[in-house]
């Protein structure tokens, strides 16, 4: 059974008043979240998207062993700016591999470990996440065509492989600090994601 919409709401946040819309997964129990502005106003203009995994640490916590935290930020800032846009927050902590499995691979990385070692060291995947309830919440959402907001090639295959039409990619390059300099490193040279050599 595929995801259904839950709930909305607005949200009013230091970032601009955002529209809550929570779609559960009834496989999983997962609760995937959809922030979004200005979607009430028809438009066949490419909508800001951002597909965004949690994070407690980064999130919440304002963890600098990552740019999560900041990039969530700055996405909500420029798409409060734009006035239109969405953030489809996923439930899926730790690249997939949920909590418990992330902090023991934070473990191997005080050790010396890069993030992808760290998990293959756990027996488990670089990367766990999947995209395909994207393709239901846009359409919940009557979005059509994105404007990613993403570094990750990944992103980029895997909502066009569900057929959505991903116009252009935005560059989001934030939260750089010296506790996660050789995470991006390691996202840029063993993920592909897609930073310029001088972000470092």
């Amino acid at each position: 059974m595929p995801i259904k919409f839950a709930a909305t709401s607005k949200l009013p946040t230091a970032f601009g008043e955002f529209k809550i819309t929570v779609f559960q997964d009834p496989e999983t129990g997962e609760e995937h979240v959809a922030l979004s502005q200005g979607l009430d106003i028809p438009s066949d203009e490419p909508v800001l998207t951002r597909i965004h995994s949690e994070c407690l640490t980064g999130d919440a916590f304002a963890s600098l062993k990552c740019d999560c935290g900041p990039q969530l930020q700055a996405t909500q800032k420029l798409i409060n700016e734009n006035g239109r846009g969405v953030i489809l927050y996923l439930r899926q902590e730790g690249r997939g591999i949920g909590l418990t499995n992330k902090i023991r691979a934070y473990a191997l990385q005080d050790q010396g470990h890069d993030t992808v070692d760290a998990n293959l060291l756990l027996n488990l995947p670089a990367d766990a996440r999947r995209y395909d309830m994207c393709n239901i919440m846009l359409d919940h959402l009557n979005v059509k065509s994105v404007r990613l907001i993403t570094n990750n090639p990944l992103k980029i295959k895997a909502l066009t492989d569900q057929g959505i039409n991903v116009v252009d990619r935005v560059p989001l390059t934030v939260g750089l600090n010296p506790f996660n300099e050789q995470y991006l490193k390691t996202k840029h040279d063993r993920m592909s994601h897609m930073y310029q050599k001088d972000d470092f």
